[in-house]
């Protein structure tokens, strides 16, 4: 920002990019999405002083305030002022030609990409169904224009309902076992964000979509990884799906992208956390080599990451001997007395129970 300015709503924006959002007729407030109660741009000294004092300091030169552009050369937002566009788009769906499909798919997902109007609109048209139907298509594009059109609208929390009432979780199964990279991905992130409906757990979870979302996790590149390892945290938050993500072969690439390299030790050891609470999930991590990288995350993991190891080792600990001999002797004991005096509060939980319930030690929280 060069010239920051305060709306009626007390969200600050850049003055020529608001200015222009209003001249293009735009009454609500871009973040908070409620009617401005007037269009007067307020100067944001404090902010504009902020940016002064911080190039200053970093020796970066102050930028020149961007020129208002007129409302008639501005690309208008990607909103849509009637429900015309997007019925057409709608009734493209049902085309013969694989061509309009593809278009339409592909109009819809950037509609729903980034605004909230239109994923209602997108749904109150019934473009949910037609797009669930477009799963299965034997055209890959319009197969991963149709998975990403249903990942952007199930952003809006009553999509995520409509689209499991849709029949949904099948194909997107069947998306994630034939799709290309991007639509397995996409497909993976869909059933992630659905699944943070709790009935929706239950629902993907007994659908047989924790297989597939496994081999993505061992077998997919590394953001399809990354989709698979958050879709399978949620789901392993409901009991019941824990056994089946053991019993799918979770565990082995759970620990294996434990490595630094990976780029995925908090989301892999937060799963493993969750899994450490039945005795399958403790077989599995003590089985793959999971205790000594456990304890590496407790002594050099982020705060979050250390929290979670800290959690799997206590439930290995608490309910096998032969664990709890496996985790001394890796040599956990100094790092979670580190971790008794500077982690997180539900870390210096863990450790205490740790110390008191299964060494039967006082440890000194601070």
């Amino acid at each position: 920002m060069t010239d920051p300015v305060i709306v009626a709503s007390g969200q600050t924006y850049e003055r020529a990019f608001i200015k222009n959002w209003i001249e293009l007729g735009l009454t609500v407030c871009p973040k908070t999405r409620h009617t401005l109660a007037h269009t007067n741009l307020i100067p944001n000294y404090t902010v504009k002083a902020l940016i002064a004092n911080w190039c200053e300091l970093n020796n970066v030169k102050l930028p020149v305030p961007v020129k208002s552009v007129h409302p008639s050369s501005a690309e208008p937002p990607r909103s849509l002022s009637s429900q015309t566009q997007v019925k057409k788009l709608v009734e493209d769906l049902n085309s013969d030609s694989i061509d309009t499909q593809r278009e339409a798919t592909g109009q819809l997902r950037l509609l729903a990409k980034h605004n909230m109007d239109n994923r209602i609109v997108i749904s109150n048209c019934g473009a949910i169904t037609l797009l669930v139907n477009l799963l299965r298509s034997t055209d890959l594009k319009i197969q991963e224009n149709a998975v990403t059109a249903l990942l952007n609208l199930s952003i809006n929390d009553n999509n995520k309902t409509a689209i499991a009432n849709a029949e949904a979780i099948e194909p997107l199964i069947y998306v994630l076992e034939t799709g290309s990279h991007e639509a397995k991905e996409n497909s993976a992130a869909t059933l992630f964000s659905l699944s943070v409906i709790e009935e929706n757990k239950v629902r993907i979870g007994r659908s047989g979509a924790i297989g597939p979302l496994v081999d993505l996790l061992g077998n997919g590149t590394p953001r399809g990884k990354k989709d698979a390892a958050t879709a399978l945290f949620n789901l392993s938050i409901f009991h019941e799906n824990k056994a089946r993500i053991v019993a799918a072969g979770a565990v082995k690439h759970l620990v294996e992208l434990m490595d630094p390299a990976a780029g995925m030790v908090d989301k892999a050891v937060a799963v493993l956390a969750n899994l450490a609470t039945i005795p399958e999930g403790r077989n599995a991590i003590g089985q793959q080599g999971g205790i000594p990288v456990l304890v590496e995350v407790v002594e050099l993991g982020s705060a979050r990451g250390k929290e979670n190891a800290a959690a799997a080792l206590l439930q290995l600990c608490t309910n096998s001997n032969r664990f709890c001999n496996n985790v001394l002797q890796e040599g956990a004991v100094p790092p979670l007395v580190a971790l008794s005096q500077n982690g997180t509060p539900r870390a210096k939980e863990k450790v205490h129970i740790f110390f008191w319930g299964v060494l039967g030690l006082k440890a000194k929280i601070s």
